[in-house]
C-alpha cells in the first residue's frame, strides 16, 4: 500500500513539473516570441486569473499572402497631436507618413504614426506605430483594432516597407483594462478581412 501512495506522489509531482516546464507554443518566432512574453508574470499583460490558465494566444494560421509591399509617402513636417486613448492620458504623435499597397486586389492606405516620446530614447527612436481595423475587428480579431511595430531603418530606397500581417498584436488593453491604449483612427480601417496575426482574447 505504502508503495502505491509513493508511486501515486510521484505521478503527481512530475506532472506538476512538466506542466511547469510545458515549451513555449507558436509556429513562427514572433509567436514563440509573444507567448514566451505573455506567460511570463512579471512582464505578461493578463490578469492574474488568465495568466493562470493561459497556454498560448490564439492566432489565425500563418499566411504570405498577408505579407505585402507598401510604397510610403513620408510627411516631413507634419504636426504633433494628441492621440485618444481608452483613458485620458493623450501621448503626442504625428503622422509619418502614408502606406498604400495592396491585400489581393484591394487597393489599401494606412497612416503610419511616430510616437514623440520615443525619440528620446536610442533603442526607439527609429520605431513606427501602425494601428489598424478591418472587417474581422469585432468578429474574429479584437474589435478596437491592432497594431503592427515598424522600423524606419526598415525603409528602403525606393521608398518601400514590408507590412507582415501575420506579426500584428492586439493593445493590452484587450486583456486588461487597466491599460491606456491608443484608439486606432477611423481612417486606418481596412475594408478587407485580415485573417492574419493574433485573433481576439476570449477571457
Amino acid at each position: 500500500m505504502r508503495r502505491l501512495s509513493l508511486l501515486f506522489l510521484l505521478l503527481i509531482l512530475t506532472a506538476c513539473n512538466s506542466d511547469r516546464k510545458r515549451p513555449i507554443v507558436g509556429e513562427t518566432d514572433y509567436q514563440i516570441t509573444q507567448n514566451n512574453i505573455f506567460k511570463d508574470g512579471s512582464k505578461s499583460p493578463l490578469k492574474k486569473k488568465d495568466l493562470k490558465n493561459f497556454r498560448g494566444l490564439d492566432f489565425y494560421p500563418v499566411d504570405s499572402s498577408f505579407v505585402v509591399t507598401a510604397s510610403i509617402t513620408l510627411y516631413e513636417e507634419s504636426p504633433i497631436f494628441e492621440m485618444a486613448t481608452t483613458t485620458d492620458r493623450k501621448p503626442l504623435y504625428r503622422e509619418y507618413g502614408l502606406l498604400n499597397f495592396k491585400i489581393d486586389t484591394t487597393n489599401c492606405q494606412l497612416t503610419v504614426y511616430q510616437n514623440i516620446d520615443d525619440l528620446q530614447q536610442e533603442e526607439t527612436e527609429d520605431l513606427l506605430f501602425l494601428p489598424f481595423t478591418d472587417d474581422t475587428s469585432g468578429n474574429g480579431s479584437y474589435g478596437g483594432g491592432r497594431y503592427m511595430d515598424l522600423r524606419i531603418t526598415d525603409i528602403q530606397e525606393d521608398n518601400t516597407l514590408l507590412l507582415n500581417f501575420n506579426n500584428t498584436y492586439n493593445p493590452y488593453c484587450a486583456y486588461n483594462e487597466m491599460y491606456s491604449c491608443p484608439l486606432t483612427p477611423r481612417k486606418n480601417h481596412l475594408n478587407v478581412e485580415i485573417k492574419a496575426g493574433v485573433k481576439d482574447f476570449k477571457k
